[in-house]
């Protein structure tokens, strides 16, 4: 397919992404530069940015609305990870020559729709065609009260290894999309898990204060509960039935057990992966968190069967390089 005829940037920029900038006065409408950010009295700024690439983060033929919405909201769950509360974002997109005008009002409309779901609006960015995959980055600010905000290198011995949710849906889900997978009563919803994260960001309030360390569970559960415990200076002992997974998931590992290793070192799931003092779970009895073992000394983590013995892991989880 050719190159496909659209308005300039600027016209694109004016009708798509200028009325998502609405209500945040420091967007200047996008009409300058930069932006103002004015950080509330008794607040930290908390930054973060996130690069996306079709055929990487998300499948090429998905839903334009979608894969803007999963775009933003990893960078959420981000911002999330460290107890922190959003309240706008940055995004720069490159646009395959290919796509066409209508993608995009599609593309605009899924962000406005998180936009009012989050209570977030955009400030800025930048537009390019490229030749390559489409790729978009986003970098959201946040802020947090000094000295709440969850960090990786702050768990102690004996805490509690904790999660929220369920693990192990998204890398089901684009299995079901990539066609490894055989069909599984409700593997809907691990698609919609794959491509439409749900960032903790109401948990994540809670934790502020509470929670020792955190983050949340972006290239696979082992693979970054072993960044806390090398930030940490420790190791981690996991119980993998204890580990939270949804009815399709369970009923994808009854028919097929070895995809609990998929499971546990697949990416995409964005829950948050936290430890908490030994003691205190009884203070996040009425949240959806599941504790799954324990920091002890030591460096790694170790993930240990039904029976007791450990389990033997191709790989922790998702790598770029």
């Amino acid at each position: 397919m050719g190159q496909v005829k659209r308005p300039g940037e600027f016209e694109l920029i004016a009708g798509y992404f200028r009325p998502l900038a609405g209500g945040r006065p420091g967007a200047l409408g996008l009409a300058d530069d930069a932006a103002l950010i004015d950080v509330p009295e008794g607040r930290q700024l908390v930054v973060t940015a996130d690069l996306l690439t079709a055929g990487v983060h998300f499948l090429p033929d998905d839903p334009p609305d979608l894969i803007a919405r999963k775009a933003l909201r990893v960078n959420l769950s981000d911002l999330a990870a460290m107890a922190a509360k959003p309240f706008a974002y940055f995004l720069t997109c490159a646009f395959p020559e290919t796509i066409e005008e209508g993608w995009i009002a599609s593309f605009a409309a899924g962000l406005g729709r998180d936009q009012a779901e989050f209570e977030v609006a955009l400030m800025g960015g930048d537009t390019t065609a490229t030749s390559g995959p489409l790729t978009l980055s986003i970098t959201a600010p946040g802020t947090v009260v000094p000295g709440r905000g969850l960090r990786r290198s702050t768990a102690k011995a004996g805490d509690l290894v904790t999660v929220s949710g369920t693990i192990g849906d998204a890398a089901l889900g684009l299995a079901r999309l990539q066609g490894r997978l055989a069909p599984v009563p409700g593997d809907d919803y691990l698609v919609e898990r794959y491509r439409l994260p749900q960032p903790r960001l109401a948990l994540a309030q809670r934790l502020a204060g509470l929670a020792s360390a955190g983050l949340d569970v972006s290239d696979g559960l082992v693979a970054d509960l072993g960044h806390i415990c090398e930030a940490s200076g420790l190791a981690a002992r996991v119980d993998a039935v204890r580990v939270p997974l949804s009815p399709p998931a369970r009923k994808a590992v009854e028919r097929e057990p070895k995809l609990l290793e998929a499971m546990l070192t697949g990416g995409d799931d964005y829950e948050l992966l936290f430890t908490l003092p030994a003691g205190r779970e009884g203070e996040l009895a009425d949240l959806p968190v599941a504790v799954i073992g324990r920091m002890v000394e030591g460096r790694g983590v170790r993930v240990f069967d039904a029976a007791g013995e450990p389990m033997a892991m191709k790989r922790s989880g998702f790598q770029h390089f």
